[in-house]
């Protein structure tokens, strides 16, 4: 089915809060194969180079980083065809600034690595976690790790898993059988589609309206008077 191009007009004029996509991938080039999928879909993004790899080069780099950034009200963000991009290494989703800087895109993409210490949800938003899983030990561990930290977040979430298709089943069989089944009814596989990327994209947009649902009535009025929704 094609992509609504105009649901993101839509969405800003009717002043609805941005989705925000958690990429735990093993490359940068697959946040943005992901961004530009999304943007076929009719979303704009803001890809946030959280870790350093996506916007490295000096042509990104500004006399202020990104706290500065924030604090002035102004980014100094790339054009990208999908939208923008910004350098921002360091930087986690629950920064109070950054809702404002968000209000103006349809998502918000996070650049991460599946190992990465920590993971914050940006506040009053669907939460999209994608994880690229491959074939080692290791990124089998270090994704289940993170599934376990977002089955007690309390959050409202949709996880899809790609990349090694046996390593995904895995995960899949290791979160059925150890974590709570309504966690586990938020986790999907798309490592055997033809077009991972594409059924990612095809899936969140159609998804949104029901998560949207679900945080809503999931979340408490306690954390919308905290950061201010």
């Amino acid at each position: 089915m094609p992509a609504d191009q105009a649901a993101g007009l839509r969405r800003r004029s009717a002043r609805q809060p941005p989705r925000c996509v958690h990429c735990f991938f093993d490359a940068a080039e697959s946040t943005i194969r992901l961004a530009q999928v999304l943007h076929q879909r009719g979303w704009t993004s803001l890809l946030i180079d959280a870790c350093g790899r996506v916007f490295a080069d000096s042509s990104t780099r500004s006399l202020f980083d990104w706290k500065q950034q924030l604090e002035r009200g102004q980014l100094h963000t790339l054009p990208m065809p999908y939208g923008d991009g910004w350098y921002a290494p360091g930087i986690q989703g629950d920064e109070p600034a950054l809702m404002a800087i968000a209000r103006g895109y349809d998502c918000i993409v996070f650049d991460a690595r599946l190992n990465a210490p920590d993971w914050t949800p940006l506040p009053c938003t669907a939460q999209f976690i994608i994880l690229e899983v491959n074939a080692m030990h290791a990124s089998t561990l270090h994704g289940y790790a993170l599934l376990k930290t977002l089955s007690h977040s309390g959050a409202a979430f949709s996880v899809g898993l790609l990349g090694d298709a046996a390593a995904c089943d895995q995960l899949l069989a290791a979160c059925k059988q150890f974590l709570d089944p309504t966690f586990t009814q938020a986790v999907y596989s798309v490592a055997h589609e033809d077009d991972a990327f594409a059924a990612l994209a095809v899936r969140m947009t159609y998804e949104e309206t029901g998560l949207m649902a679900r945080y809503k009535t999931e979340s408490t009025g306690n954390m919308a008077l905290k950061h201010g929704c």
